[in-house]
């Protein structure tokens, strides 16, 4: 399991390609092709929309039927035929959704070399670094107490190995675990006590279960059917 303390957060750009219709509040059904977010303030945010900038407040609908639901420096929640999706700013395109079929995400490498992104656990937002060393998704013990996984409790002890030396884990199996559009249940996780990683690494008990696709500044994960 690498040594991912040094590694920096990067805020993405994502981009958000949908094939049905809108429908909306009422709107016009249409189909939006492409959303992408520009610029990011408190309760603000710049889109462009099938190639159109929109500059919407948390609340508003764009002519296009995008609702902006909220937004900070660091994502956007936007609502997008009846779904919510969660975008992120860095300023070139990392994320692609593609149709609700395709089930794709794309995750730029940042400047260390780590591909990072959000996702959930058990339904709760955490930030991810991909991992394929790891055999499962491994977490410290803050996250795990954060996102309400009774380790101790149910959890088997096992020893795990990082840079930093032996440490104790506990092997759990979580509920859930989503990246974009790809959901994986029932996946195997290693919880380690004391100072963990700090962020969750997304590992092989994950990572095994989807397509993946290194092209070097992308990495392309995909849904098996």
């Amino acid at each position: 399991m690498p040594d991912s303390y040094s590694m920096r957060p990067l805020r993405i750009a994502a981009i958000l390609f949908l094939g049905s219709a809108l429908s909306c509040l009422g709107l016009p059904a249409r189909a939006v092709e492409s959303l992408q977010v520009l610029a990011l303030f408190q309760d603000k945010a710049m889109l462009r929309i099938d190639g159109e900038n929109r500059l919407l407040r948390a609340g508003e609908v764009s002519a296009e039927g995008v609702r902006l639901i909220a937004a900070d420096a660091r994502r956007a929640v936007v609502e997008v035929s009846g779904e919510q999706r969660e975008l992120t700013l860095g300023g070139h395109i990392a994320t692609e959704f593609q149709s609700r079929e395709a089930r794709e995400v794309r995750i730029l490498r940042d400047v260390s070399g780590a591909f990072l992104t959000t996702g959930t656990i058990n339904g709760r937002r955490v930030e991810m670094m991909v991992d394929t060393g790891a055999t499962v998704v491994a977490l410290g013990s803050a996250d795990a107490k954060r996102l309400g996984i009774p380790y101790r409790m149910e959890g088997r002890p096992v020893g795990v190995a990082t840079a930093s030396g032996s440490a104790t884990g506990y092997l759990v199996t979580l509920d859930s675990v989503q990246v974009g559009e790809i959901l994986v249940r029932n996946v195997e996780a290693t919880v380690i006590d004391g100072a963990g990683p700090p962020k969750v690494l997304l590992g092989m008990s994950f990572l095994g279960r989807v397509e993946m696709q290194n092209s070097g500044a992308v990495l392309l994960l995909k849904k098996r059917h």
